[in-house]
């Protein structure tokens, strides 16, 4: 029998933050619970990477806090005593340890919030939600900043989050170089030059870890590569790739940061973002790092700011807009989309060779940048009319960052627009054309980036008229699509009617294209 305990206190697995105050003091009552359960494996189907990378740094993790000489309990996956759900494991854990109180941080997604507080809610011993202490704004801060405004445009709330935490601001609060925004600046192509930083990420071995996954009968998809695991196991390791990112990176991020290439998959982008989801790091001591390179000339300002406003602005923004919204908005549908996603969403077999390279490499490395998410992958799902609640479970499962609060709102919202414009003021479609000039993917594709028509015409070109046509009811008094609806309302009707049957011939061949 254990040595009794006051207080148990759970650890999800994307609560990997060392410097949670939980841990500021060693006390012999408190045991602190992480468990690898099948309840978290199975709820959609996961990259193998993904289950990896967590179970991974979970249990170095509890190494590390047992090193510190905190009381720990670390259920694996196999452990016979496992009931593979964190209520039943908990239940379990406080009769054998004698507790009288229980204590977790506030999960990020609705899912494990409900769940938690429901079942505390019929317990009969003490328990207590805590901060994770690791976003700027708390949950609501989104929902109050737009109470009564018909609009949340992200950008309103990213100059109010700059203003309260003074980032990126002159000694009088003006915002340096005398604008917010310099994203106008950050959309050029790669030419192949400057050659992007090497890939510095320490390699693990993790085969024993992915046997023990495998034998248990997890299922996943994508790559394992345990062999040579580059993802961090720790704050540490996530550290070292802040600094590589900042040193190497950041000053060629922002000019480069839409651009795609087959040659380099990550460009100048810094793929941290599984270590700020799973809080090994901080956002604000990113943010701090950003800046100080532009403080002291190494980084331009335009790279800076641009980066800056995906971790201050967006990912702040997005992470209020998705508690503003649950439950239900997974099930949003308003374009009334509902074909299945294509086999080569799991294998990466088609002749798109923008999508052979984005699904290809996301199902390589468990990550793609975000203009392959949203302008290949996302881009072609809109177009041809995929089911939104699959693709979201499609992108919950495929990539390493992903954690419903911040993949649902970018997945339905941003890439799917089927909230029908909560988030997005306009969908982010576009034909070849926009792929040809922000990538080499158009160059040897088996289909013609320029054609419209024809069975070796790109399909983005059709798709794209064929989905302004169908909406139009919807779509066509948007303001920021006047120019389209303007060309589409000029286009001679045999033109449209040839657009729109390859549109219909394309999508009852889906998984052929």
């Amino acid at each position: 029998m254990s040595a009794p305990a006051q207080t148990l206190r759970l650890i999800l697995g994307d609560q990997l933050n060392p410097r949670h105050s939980w841990f500021a003091q060693r006390d012999p009552g408190v045991v602190h619970v992480l468990m690898e359960v099948r309840q978290e494996t199975d709820y959609v189907q996961h990259h193998a990477q993904k289950i990896l990378a967590i179970f991974a740094a979970m249990r170095d993790f509890a190494r590390q806090l047992r090193e510190a000489g905190h009381r720990v309990r670390y259920i694996a996956l196999d452990d016979p005593s496992n009931r593979q759900s964190i209520p039943d494991n908990l239940a379990a854990l406080m009769r054998h340890y004698g507790a009288s109180g229980l204590e977790w941080q506030a999960p990020d997604e609705w899912r494990l919030d409900t769940q938690l507080r429901d079942w505390a809610a019929a317990q009969p011993f003490e328990t207590c939600a805590v901060d994770s202490e690791h976003f700027l704004a708390p949950r609501d801060a989104v929902a109050q900043h737009f109470r009564g405004r018909k609009q949340w445009l992200m950008e309103h709330f990213y100059r109010a989050m700059r203003q309260r935490h003074r980032v990126l601001l002159t000694s009088t609060g003006e915002p340096e170089g005398g604008q917010w925004n310099f994203d106008a600046e950050n959309r050029k192509p790669w030419p192949g030059t400057p050659a992007p930083p090497p890939d510095t990420r320490p390699s693990h071995d993790h085969r024993a870890l992915w046997q023990m996954i495998e034998t248990a009968g997890v299922g996943s998809f994508g790559a394992p590569q345990a062999d040579c695991f580059r993802w961090p196991l720790n704050r540490d390791e996530a550290l070292a790739g802040l600094e590589h990112f900042i040193a190497e990176a950041l000053p060629h991020f922002g000019e480069f940061e839409d651009a795609m290439s087959s040659h380099s998959p990550r460009l100048f982008h810094s793929q941290l973002s599984f270590a700020l989801n799973v809080k090994m790091l901080h956002p604000r001591e990113v943010i701090d790092a950003a800046e100080a390179a532009y403080r002291t000339g190494h980084a331009p300002l335009a790279a800076v700011e641009g980066f800056v406003r995906q971790i201050l602005g967006w990912r702040e923004y997005v992470r209020g807009f998705y508690w503003a919204h649950m439950p239900g908005y997974e099930a949003q549908n308003a374009l009334g989309h509902q074909t299945p996603l294509p086999e080569w969403f799991w294998t990466g077999r088609t002749r798109m060779r923008c999508l052979q390279r984005a699904i290809g490499q996301s199902l390589d490395d468990a990550w793609a940048h975000h203009i392959q998410r949203l302008m290949v992958i996302g881009n072609f799902a809109l177009l041809a009319g995929l089911d939104p609640a699959a693709l979201h479970r499609w992108y919950l499962g495929i990539y390493i960052d992903a954690f419903e609060w911040v993949e649902l709102p970018n997945t339905v919202g941003m890439s799917q627009f089927a909230d029908g414009g909560r988030l997005a003021t306009k969908p982010y479609v576009s034909s070849a054309a926009y792929i040809d000039r922000m990538s080499d993917y158009c160059k040897g594709c088996h289909y013609d980036r320029k054609a419209k028509i024809g069975e070796r015409a790109c399909p983005f070109n059709a798709l794209y008229w064929d989905f302004f046509a169908r909406h139009e009811a919807t779509l066509g008094h948007n303001p920021r699509l006047g120019m389209v609806y303007r060309q589409l309302r000029k286009m001679a009707e045999p033109q449209l009617d040839a657009l729109q049957a390859r549109a219909s011939s394309l999508k009852r061949g889906l998984d052929t294209i």
